[in-house]
């Protein structure tokens, strides 16, 4: 009987043991070398590194300003992303889910951001938004109101803003798509029942579908987080973290370190505490999510 079980154990973990493996040679070995490096002054091409300790870690924390610049502007961006992202995600899922005319094709319609590329919509948005000659300058001029055109993305004032609101029209349709997914898993027939018990529209989106929705907004605001903490392409290719450190972001500041300062060990002190940072805050919301759930249950 023990002989069996053992066998049938060591068959389950064999099963487990190619993408265990795949997972310590792409990710546990790589986070080891980057920690160790990290308490090293080295550019990245001389043969000699020069041990510091945790000075870099400590540059990181107490003497860099920039840096939580960039982790602040970051959370802003997330700020706006979970907010008004999600909230237009879900919005426009819901309205899908309802019987209207053309449905499918406004899904499709709004699934064609994400799938874009980065650089591409950067390029692009950077164009409309140029001072001299962008579309929206052109179009405020046309409308009368001359006052308000500015160069949007070299203007400290509104260039965080521009990026952020770009952002999140780049990344509102994959909540779009999951919030969609959730929405049809909610039995029609709660809906019935509530048209037979009298409930409005209003009280049956109350009710009904923003409970159950609960589940999947945590989903939606785990991924929201974690993917726009880490952009940086899209910042690239509109402001390259200009004007004056003002769109840096994290990832940003990290190449920065990497590219412009030759501190390579510096900057993986830098990717290492932004990589607790991210541990530290889906810690948090998986802990926020199980005592929703407790709850609710």
């Amino acid at each position: 009987m023990r002989t069996s079980r053992l066998k049938s154990t060591l068959e389950n973990y064999l099963f487990v043991l190619p993408a265990i493996i795949i997972f310590c040679i792409f990710y546990i070995y790589p986070f080891i070398q980057v920690f160790l490096l990290g308490m090293y002054e080295w550019d990245g091409i001389s043969t000699t590194k020069v041990f510091v300790g945790w000075d870099n870690f400590k540059e990181v924390l107490f003497q860099d300003p920039i840096w939580w610049k960039s982790m602040y502007q970051a959370g802003w961006i997330t700020v706006i992303a979970l907010t008004f992202q999600n909230a237009l995600a879900f919005l426009l899922a819901w309205a899908c889910d309802r019987e209207i005319k053309l449905k499918n094709y406004y899904r499709m319609i709004f699934f064609i951001p994400p799938v874009l590329s980065e650089v591409v919509v950067g390029l692009v948005w950077q164009w409309l938004l140029e001072g001299n000659y962008g579309l929206l300058n052109h179009w405020l001029v046309h409308l009368g109101l001359p006052q308000l055109t500015r160069n949007w993305l070299s203007d400290p004032k509104t260039a965080l803003n521009c990026v952020a609101i770009v952002h999140c029209w780049k990344g509102f349709g994959w909540g779009f798509l999951i919030f969609l997914a959730g929405l049809q898993t909610i039995p029609r027939e709660l809906y019935e029942a509530a048209k037979v018990d009298g409930a409005n529209v209003w009280r049956q989106f109350k009710n009904i579908t923003i409970p159950l929705m609960v589940p999947v907004a945590i989903l939606v605001s785990i991924l929201t987080i974690l993917g726009t903490m880490q952009a940086f392409v899209l910042i690239i290719a509109m402001t390259g973290g200009g004007p004056a450190y003002h769109t840096q972001v994290p990832v940003l500041r990290i190449l920065a370190s990497m590219r412009g300062s030759s501190r390579f060990g510096y900057a993986c002190a830098q990717g290492i505490t932004f990589g607790v940072v991210l541990v530290a805050i889906s810690f948090i919301q998986y802990r926020f999510s199980k005592n929703s759930q407790a709850k609710g249950a």
